[in-house]
């Protein structure tokens, strides 16, 4: 149990923690923009590295200084739009009322959903202006997947479908630059830049059953209140009245393969070349990075390989410039 000197360790801001209920994290809300941009992306977790680079933070202690950054890098090869969603308010939140398909699909998104045969591009999109026109459409999203087989490290192929929301005020317009990137492929230079401040969605490391030990981090028992159980158990589930388990008792249960967002992460540097950024012998349980990249200030939710979802700073944060960086390292991570 918890003691007022000492407090527990696992968060019950979570609760109930559960197994996530996909791979793909689902972004809850966006940020408001005033233009028309595409604001989601996502990529692949290939590893962590560190870069020494000019401190440029304001008021830091080390400001002017050379300093060293731990860095996560993730191999971003380019996203197709599939389509064009638009949705109605009701009394149960937004509702799916119209869609329109591409005719131009790759062969490899059989694999993830039935690719619609028989689809008239042309009456779709006359069908959603129209509902935009009417005021029933209230909201727009757009249909991307990604293409894991083009990554060496990801033992995949088949593609993982998500939503990314269209910033600007007018609907209207919002839905006419969605129709220009339908069918197109969009890389990671076309959403982000060097420098920007993003959020980071993904689904930590799954640790499976565990106890409240390693869950919540509560003490162990010492030996002598540990002779009628375990070691690893708690003292007391809660009291005889009412005949009731708290939910705020720490027991055992699912740990990690959680969702988690972090926010307010900084975009060290984006580029092309994945190889210039690749360790000798390539990344740990990963290989080497062929695609387009982006280098991530800090840590990253989740293991090697796992989809990791990129949107703009929801909340305010400061612009900060584009990184001086003087060198990345490229030693081995074999160990």
């Amino acid at each position: 149990m918890s003691h007022p000197h000492r407090p527990r360790r696992g968060s019950i801001a979570y609760s109930p923690r559960v197994r996530a209920r996909s791979e793909i994290p689902r972004v809850r809300s966006w940020p408001t923009k005033k233009e028309p941009k595409l604001l989601g992306f996502a990529g692949y977790k290939a590893g962590m590295t560190h870069v020494v680079m000019t401190d440029d933070v304001p008021n830091s202690l080390t400001s002017g200084m050379e300093v060293s950054v731990p860095v996560t890098i993730l191999e971003a090869p380019p996203m197709k739009v599939a389509g064009i969603r638009v949705y109605n308010s009701t009394t149960n939140g937004a509702h799916a009322i119209a869609e329109a398909w591409t005719t131009e699909f790759d062969k490899e998104l059989n694999r993830a959903i039935v690719v619609p045969k028989k689809h008239d591009l042309p009456a779709a999109l006359t069908k959603i202006e129209q509902l935009i026109k009417d005021g029933i459409a209230r909201d727009l999203r757009v249909i991307m997947y990604t293409l894991p087989e083009k990554v060496t490290g990801i033992p995949k192929k088949k593609p993982e479908i998500m939503e990314n929301n269209i910033g600007g005020t007018e609907l209207k317009a919002r839905f006419e630059y969605a129709k220009n990137l339908l069918g197109k492929s969009i890389s990671i230079g076309d959403v982000f830049n060097s420098g920007d401040i993003i959020d980071i969605l993904a689904i930590t490391i799954g640790k499976g059953l565990q106890g409240p030990v390693k869950r919540w981090g509560i003490q162990l028992q010492k030996s002598k209140h540990s002779r009628a159980g375990s070691v690893r158990e708690i003292g007391t589930l809660g009291a005889w009245h009412p005949a009731h388990v708290s939910w705020r008792v720490p027991q055992l249960g699912q740990t990690g393969y959680h969702q988690r967002t972090e926010f307010n992460k900084r975009v060290m540097q984006i580029g092309k070349d994945g190889k210039t950024v690749t360790p000798e012998g390539g990344f740990l349980n990963y290989g080497i990075v062929r695609n387009d990249y982006i280098i991530i200030k800090g840590s990253v939710p989740g293991p090697v390989k796992r989809l990791i979802r990129l949107r703009p700073a929801i909340r305010s944060a400061k612009q900060m410039p584009v990184p001086e960086i003087t060198y990345l390292s490229q030693e081995s991570k074999q160990g």
